[in-house]
């Protein structure tokens, strides 16, 4: 029950879009699909759900085409909220999830359900404009989800959210993973991914730069993190010294440090116990997500590198 997307390309007039882009999504999991905004994650999302169709390449669920399938197999978040905003969310959401062909009987109990688990069951007879940004975004989640969709296209989930209903937007997500559901959500805040997802793809400009599991793509760089820490107000310019590492982070007393392996690592605290320094923190890592996006864009021609404007945006 894989979902296989293979050398897919879409172009709008001279504009590449999506370009040769290939991924797999395995059946119950979370897969991240990352990059910088207008990075043609939408147009793959589209794609996906044959809103649009590539021009070249192919889009399969369990071999079958996915422009095949019933349109009741998926359920869809889009970025940009696609409510009546003068109708009662109750009202609403019956009438999306019975279009889908599920039963009223169906969608009540399950809208009772998420109601209660998102905590917005006193709005329920509130229209969708009355409600704040937040709670619209989790109407918006529940009409993608109550018809009971095999798979879940959600993009940039996260919009509008608070860090408390972000935490419950994830809790979902682990709720309907265990339920058996397959979750594609988009996001351009890397580190999100990071904390959720198994696997992830990172596209830039239309171009696929890596996908595969979060150690993977996190293990890609072939480097290491040390964070390191000392007691008291004490100078680390000794670091700059030292043979195949780079200060990425500094302060008086902490230090981020790309290492090429442990070794070089443990040669850092053996320095550092030479000069009686009151070690607090000694902290081995792979870098973040967004650490290896920054890299991977670093090794793209310049015409590809991000711009002052795309990375302003939080990864």
């Amino acid at each position: 029950m894989t979902l296989k997307i293979e050398n897919i390309v879409k172009t709008f007039g001279s504009f590449t879009a999506v370009s040769n882009v290939s991924f797999q999504v395995q059946p119950g999991t979370i897969f991240g699909f990352l990059g910088t905004n207008g990075a043609g994650k939408t147009t793959t999302m589209r794609m996906i759900l044959d809103i649009i169709r590539p021009d070249s390449g192919t889009i399969s669920w369990n071999g079958t085409p996915t422009r095949d399938l019933p349109r009741a197999n998926f359920g869809y978040l889009p970025e940009e909220r696609g409510l009546y905003p003068k109708m009662q969310v109750e009202e609403q959401l019956l009438f999306l999830g019975q279009l889908y062909g599920a039963s009223r009987q169906d969608v009540q109990q399950r809208l009772d359900e998420w109601l209660e688990r998102l905590h917005i069951t006193e709005n329920r007879h509130k229209t969708v404009d009355a409600l704040s940004k937040g709670n619209q975004q989790k109407i918006q989640f529940l009409a993608a989800i109550l018809h009971n969709p095999e798979i879940l296209i959600m993009d940039e989930p996260y919009s509008g959210l608070d860090p408390v209903n972000a935490e419950q937007m994830k809790d979902a997500f682990k709720e309907l993973v265990g339920q058996g559901k397959t979750i594609i959500f988009s996001t351009h805040q890397l580190n999100d991914a990071q904390e959720l997802s198994s696997d992830v793809a990172i596209i830039h400009r239309g171009h696929l730069l890596i996908t595969g599991s979060v150690d993977e793509v996190r293990q890609s760089t072939h480097e290491h993190r040390l964070r390191f820490a000392v007691a008291g107000d004490k100078q680390l310019d000794w670091l700059d010294d030292i043979a195949d590492a780079t200060v990425v982070d500094r302060r008086a007393d902490f230090a981020e440090i790309a290492v090429p392996n442990e070794d070089v690592a443990r040669g850092i605290l053996r320095i550092a116990m030479d000069r009686d320094l009151p070690v607090t923190t000694f902290e081995i890592d792979y870098p973040s997500l967004n650490d290896v996006f920054l890299e991977l864009v670093k090794r793209m021609p310049t015409e590809m590198q991000p711009t002052a404007e795309e990375l302003a945006v939080p990864l």
